[in-house]
């Protein structure tokens, strides 16, 4: 038997990624600290012995992941002092409407990862105000932090992936923004890919202190026709009255794959933005999760993916009502054309001493083509009898009747499909509050429209 013709054995995938770190723990941020290494060993173990999800497990039956088990990707490694490999001045260069997507450059404080490794020499940071932290957390990981360790070491939400992004995490952000500060201007991460056939694992840890504020926009991107692997988490800690908004981008490389969580904790009075946009990759999964573990929490989870060709992309959000007095909002969109796939799981648990909580969560959906396929499925488990939730989801085609209101008024049939196009997605782009970021998502979108200059002109 050939090995094209041999099937592939599970264990296979599993036993690359721990010869993997055997190879190279010993390099890795802060393999001299000792809770550090225990940490990543411990979830090393999980990893190993829960192997990859598989359609079975009831989270993953929508997502099949063997593709990631049977490419032979390997952690990235790149070193701040080489030359900056080719193929970045087009990804920076890109402006809206070229390519798939903008440069997204925005004003603000930039932070650039390429390969899943700092790149001081390509980041921007301006002044900051007193006493906050903003640095990559492979130099904080080399000193030991202490303060990372609660984070790091909080599994509550940790998938299988999670577990690897934990035994392998490299670099990416720590920020910690002290008590009754606000940092006025966004700050961006740009996580960048060029090497093919590497497994990066970014690791983000953000800290908002007693009444702090700030924004982080998280952004992925790869160079056009390179296959390889972002599994990514990001951690949200915001503190008593603390406000967080948080960004994530993902148009990696259509060749790509993209695993990613992001965790939130809210103490009393805080609150959470989170807006999830997803253009990019083959296959892409975004696992978002916040729990109240004070009163009076605020979560507003918005998400839109715009997928085509043979794209996958998996939303999947949980919401816990720990606290009294907690409101929380769930509204995602999902554009799919071709024979494109998506998937919508959101659940909102508001549990027994969670009295007076009021959640929403709506997914709506438009399907571009006979081929184009949606799995939604919201969810409200309420062990509270004092409460106010409510969840939808609606999937459908174009409106006949409105493209008859829009034909009946002289626009042409192209240009009326585009203008309800454009309608339906801009309805979650105008809940972005960066207009930098806004106007850049809204020059994407028509962007991938037939009749952009048109829907320009009847604005």
């Amino acid at each position: 038997m050939s090995d094209q013709s041999r099937p592939f054995d599970s264990a296979q995938g599993r036993e690359r990624f721990l010869a993997d770190f055997a190879r190279l723990a010993p390099t890795l941020p802060g393999a001299r600290v000792p809770w550090l290494k225990r940490l990543r060993q411990r979830a090393l173990e999980r990893f190993a012995q829960n192997g990859f999800p598989t359609a079975r497990d009831e989270e993953w039956k929508y997502t099949n992941v063997a593709a990631i088990e049977k490419r032979g990707f390997r952690v990235a490694w790149y070193d701040r002092e080489s030359a900056p490999p080719a193929g970045l001045d087009a990804l920076f260069s890109r402006r809206p409407g070229e390519g798939r997507g903008p440069s997204w450059e925005f004003p603000g404080h930039r932070l650039v990862f390429v390969n899943g490794r700092y790149a001081p020499a390509l980041s921007d940071v301006d002044r900051l105000p007193a006493g906050v932290t903003l640095e990559s957390l492979a130099d904080a990981l080399e000193r030991g932090a202490d303060s990372l360790q609660s984070a790091l070491t909080d599994e509550s939400e940790q998938t299988v992936f999670g577990a690897l992004n934990t035994a392998f995490m490299t670099d990416g952000v720590y920020i910690d923004v002290p008590r009754d500060t606000t940092v006025e201007e966004p700050i961006h991460l740009f996580f960048v890919a060029t090497r093919p056939d590497t497994a990066i694992h970014p690791r983000n840890v953000i800290i908002a202190g007693d009444r702090a504020q700030v924004t982080v926009i998280e952004h992925y991107a790869g160079a056009d026709g390179t296959t390889y692997l972002t599994n990514a988490v990001t951690q949200l800690l915001a503190a008593t009255g603390a406000s967080v908004e948080h960004y994530k981008l993902q148009e990696e490389a259509l060749a790509s794959y993209h695993i990613a969580g992001i965790h939130a904790a809210q103490a009393h009075g805080s609150r959470l933005a989170s807006h999830s946009i997803a253009l990019g990759a083959a296959i892409a999964r975004n696992d978002i999760t916040t729990t109240f573990d004070g009163e009076r929490c605020e979560a507003s989870l918005n998400g839109l993916y715009l997928v085509r060709g043979r794209q996958h992309v998996d939303h999947h959000t949980r919401i816990d009502h720990f606290k009294p007095d907690g409101v929380s909002r769930e509204y995602y969109r999902g554009l799919l054309d071709g024979a494109s796939r998506g998937v919508f799981n959101g659940k909102v648990v508001v549990h027994p001493q969670a009295q007076r909580s009021d959640a929403r969560q709506v997914n709506h959906n438009l399907l571009l083509s006979k081929d184009a396929e949606i799995d939604t499925k919201p969810q409200l488990e309420i062990y509270a009898d004092d409460v106010r939730c409510t969840h939808g989801a609606a999937v459908g085609q174009l409106d006949e009747a409105q493209l008859f209101y829009l034909r009946s008024r002289g626009i042409e049939e192209a240009t009326a499909r585009s203008l309800l196009i454009y309608a339906f997605a801009r309805e979650v782009i105008e809940r972005i509050r960066v207009d930098s970021l806004r106007a850049a998502l809204e020059q994407t979108l028509l962007a991938r429209l037939p009749e952009s200059e048109r829907i320009r002109e009847l604005q």
